[in-house]
C-alpha cells in the first residue's frame, strides 16, 4: 500500500523533507517573528512556543502562602529576622534524604519554579562529567576539537578540563552592574537585554568573538562564557539541544517532582551558564546526588569518581585574587562547583541575587536557598548566607 500522507505533507509544506527535519530537530533553527506561523518552523515553534514568545505560568494553586511547618529552621536564632534580611523567597534543609525543615515566601510554594542563576552552571557540570564518563568528552582535549568555530577564540585551545575550572582566559568583565561589561553584552546575544547595534546575533556568536587575555590554566576567573561555551560543546557531541540533553542525562534520572526550564536566546542556544529555573524540592535532589556520590535512589547519574574530585576542590593558590577568599580564605573552584576548602569541606553551588544549594558532607545535610536580593553579589551577602548555613546545620542536629 502506497503511504499517500507523506506526499500530502510536502505538498502542504510547500518545502523539503529536510527542512522539515531540520525544523523538527531546532537544533540550529532560526525561526522568527514573521516566520514562526508557517511552515516548516510551526512544527518545531508550536511546540516550543515559550521559546518565541514571552509566557507566564499558570498555575495549579492560587498565589497564597503555602503551610508548612517550617521543621528545624524554627529552631534558627532569629530565624525569620534573617530570612527577611536576605530577601528569601525559600529555603530547605534536608538531611539523609529526608527533609527536616521547609519555609516558602508569601506567594511561594514547593510547586513554583524560581530561577536559579549560576546555580545553573553546575547542572552543567554535572551533565559534562556524565558525558566525560561515557568517552563523549575528554576532558584533556581542547574546545575547538568539539566546535570547530571556537578556533582562533578565547576558548578554542582551553581544554575542556580548564573550562570546568574556570581557569580558561578570556577578556571578559563579569561585572553584572556595569554597562560595558562583557557580561551585559552576552546578556544581550542572549536577549536577556535589550540588544544594540553591533551585538551578536545569540549566545554562540558572542561566545566566538571573545579574545584570549592569557595563558589558560594560570589563574581562577569566573566567566558565564565559559558554561556557555560547554553548552556548545555538549550539543556539538551529543547532536542534541541542550535542554535535551540535560533532560535525558540528568532530569529524568535525579526523579524530579516538575519539569524545569532553560532560557534560550532567538538562535536556540540554550542560556546554561544562568538560565535554568525549578522547583526548590528538585533542586534539593541536585545536592542528594552530590552527597550520595552521584548516586540517587539507586540510579547512577555521574561517577563517584567525578563527585570525589569535585567536592574536594581545586587548586586554592589559583583563586588567590577572588573576592570570595575574604569569606573563605582557603576557597577554589572545581567542575563548576565552588569549595570552602574550609575543614567542614563545605562545597556550594551560588547564583545571583542569592541561589545556594550548600552541601555538608560531614553530616549529610543539605540546604537549598532562593531569593531575591537587590544586589547581584557582595560579600556580606555571601558571609551572611555562610553564617546562616552553619546554623541551620547545626538546627539540622
Amino acid at each position: 500500500m502506497i503511504d499517500h500522507s507523506a506526499s500530502l505533507r510536502d505538498s502542504l509544506t510547500g518545502d523539503t523533507v529536510t527542512a522539515n527535519a531540520r525544523a523538527r530537530v531546532g537544533v540550529h533553527a532560526h525561526p522568527t517573528l514573521d516566520s514562526w506561523q508557517s511552515g516548516p518552523d510551526n512544527r518545531w515553534v508550536f511546540r516550543h512556543i515559550e521559546e518565541l514568545l514571552p509566557s507566564a505560568a499558570v498555575s495549579r494553586q492560587p498565589a497564597t502562602r503555602t503551610s508548612i511547618d517550617p521543621g528545624v529552621l524554627q529552631d534558627v536564632p532569629a530565624f525569620a529576622a534573617r530570612l527577611d534580611e536576605l530577601y528569601t523567597d525559600a529555603i530547605l534543609v534536608e538531611r539523609g534524604g529526608r527533609i527536616v525543615g521547609e519555609w516558602y515566601a508569601e506567594g511561594f510554594g514547593p510547586d513554583r519554579t524560581h530561577l536559579l542563576m549560576s546555580v545553573s552552571k553546575s547542572l552543567c557540570g554535572i551533565v559534562v562529567g556524565a558525558l566525560a564518563d561515557d568517552g563523549l568528552i575528554d576532558t584533556s582535549a581542547t574546545a575547538a576539537r568539539y566546535v570547530p568555530a571556537l578556533a582562533g577564540s578565547a576558548y578554542g585551545d582551553a581544554t575542556v578540563q580548564q573550562l570546568m575550572d574556570m581557569v580558561a582566559a578570556a577578556d571578559y568583565s563579569e561585572d553584572y552592574t556595569d554597562p560595558a561589561a562583557e557580561v551585559q553584552a552576552h546578556d544581550r546575544a542572549a536577549r536577556w537585554r535589550t540588544p544594540r547595534d553591533g551585538d551578536a546575533d545569540d549566545t554562540f556568536a558572542f561566545l566566538a568573538r571573545l579574545t584570549r587575555s592569557r595563558d589558560h590554566g594560570l589563574r581562577f576567573q569566573y566567566c558565564s562564557a565559559v558554561t556557555d561555551t560547554l553548552g556548545w560543546i555538549i550539543e556539538a557531541v551529543t547532536g542534541q539541544r541542550y535542554a535535551d540533553v540535560l533532560s535525558e542525562r540528568l532530569w529524568s534520572r535525579l526523579g524530579a517532582e516538575h519539569d524545569a526550564r532553560v532560557s534560550v536566546d532567538r538562535g536556540g542556544c540554550a542560556l546554561a551558564n544562568g538560565g535554568v529555573s525549578c522547583t526548590l524540592r528538585d533542586l534539593a535532589r541536585v545536592g542528594r546526588l552530590m552527597l550520595g556520590g552521584g548516586e540517587i535512589d539507586g540510579r547512577r547519574i555521574v561517577s563517584a569518581e567525578w563527585v570525589r574530585q569535585t567536592l574536594a576542590g581545586g587548586d586554592p593558590a589559583l583563586a588567590a585574587d577572588s573576592p570570595n577568599r575574604a569569606v573563605f580564605p582557603e576557597m577554589s573552584y572545581r567542575n563548576q562547583w565552588w569549595a570552602t576548602g574550609n575543614q567542614r569541606g563545605n562545597v556550594y553551588a551560588i547564583g545571583i541575587h542569592g541561589q545556594y544549594l550548600w552541601l555538608d558532607p560531614l553530616t549529610d545535610t543539605l540546604v537549598a536557598k532562593f531569593s531575591t536580593q537587590p544586589a547581584p553579589v557582595g560579600t556580606a551577602s555571601l558571609r551572611a548566607h555562610a553564617e546562616l548555613f552553619a546554623d541551620v546545620v547545626a538546627a539540622a542536629g
